[in-house]
């Protein structure tokens, strides 16, 4: 699920932020036939770039997929929306390439997440503040979440919209996941850190490495990136690509909030399924994209 924005009374604003559902997380693989996951030289590059490729011809929303380089398979991972016979129809897409896939169920549905974790609020919703960001000129901006940007002008403080931050100037989603806003307030404090922690640096993850996210509804949470290069079927239309896939919970208000590991940025909360009293599957917008895109460094 994409991590849904909220609006400020915590209603729903639509599907363009995940909205976490409740269910384990704790995902159960399905036997494809023909897969010997023992025997990593199975199925060539091409042979997995177009099992991948028919994932996303087969358009299922509900599902996200990477190519995993320890067993040599693509892994799609289907949340509790997605049906027998839609795997099916996965499979079949696949062909003779239907033996590089491997199917795990993750309980819950793939949203949009909406609601630094900063609370940061649009006319209608509330998202998280990923990271506060300069350009070469000194200005000062904060990255935030494409779904979160896009379609909203002006960004305040607070539900009141008493104390306004600033105003979008960028938003990418989807295909991709990530949005800026410039700030027009000089006198809001603009700390280069996540919380306590301080960001100096930016990078991608490895599989495996131990990362935290922080969002105004459910705080800092911790847990290890599983997969790089996912792509993720919201529904409606909305595919984004090169996410990244972790373990981390995250609930509907914590869309656009960082994901770091030390003092290094990570990526931008985008969406997933469960909750953070069970557990969740979600996906991440990688920052380095984010920061090349428009121009800007963190600090």
């Amino acid at each position: 699920m994409r991590i849904k924005r909220t609006t400020p009374s915590g209603i729903t604003r639509r599907t363009r932020l995940i909205a976490v559902s409740t269910g384990l997380v704790a995902a159960a693989a399905i036997a494809i036939p023909n897969a010997n996951a023992s025997d990593v030289s199975t199925f060539s590059t091409t042979q997995l770039k177009s099992a991948s490729n028919s994932v996303l011809k087969a358009d299922i929303p509900g599902t996200a997929w990477a190519v995993d380089s320890k067993t040599n398979r693509v892994v799609v991972t289907v949340d509790s929306t997605v049906s027998k016979a839609e795997i099916a129809k996965i499979k079949r897409q696949a062909g003779a390439d239907a033996g590089a896939l491997t199917i795990k169920k993750t309980p819950g549905k793939f949203q949009k997440l909406i609601s630094g974790g900063d609370a940061i609020y649009a006319s209608s919703w509330r998202c998280s503040l990923g990271f506060n960001v300069q350009d070469n000129s000194g200005n000062y901006y904060f990255l935030t979440a494409g779904h979160c940007t896009d379609g909203a002008g002006t960004w305040w403080s607070n539900s009141s919209h008493s104390t306004t931050l600033g105003t979008t100037a960028g938003s990418s989603f989807p295909t991709n996941d990530y949005g800026i806003v410039r700030y027009t307030n000089s006198s809001v404090t603009k700390s280069g850190a996540v919380g306590s922690q301080d960001i100096a640096s930016a990078a991608t993850p490895s599989v495996g490495t131990t990362v935290y996210r922080r969002g105004s509804t459910t705080g800092t949470h911790s847990g290890r990136v599983t997969a790089l290069n996912a792509t993720v079927n919201y529904g409606g239309g909305d595919i984004v690509y090169g996410m990244i896939q972790t373990t981390v919970c995250a609930e509907p208000g914590d869309s656009g909030g960082p994901l770091y590991g030390g003092s290094v940025a990570y990526g931008l909360t985008s969406g997933g399924s469960g909750n953070c009293s069970s557990g969740g599957t979600t996906f991440f917008q990688p920052v380095t994209e984010a920061l090349s895109a428009y121009g800007v460094h963190v600090y």
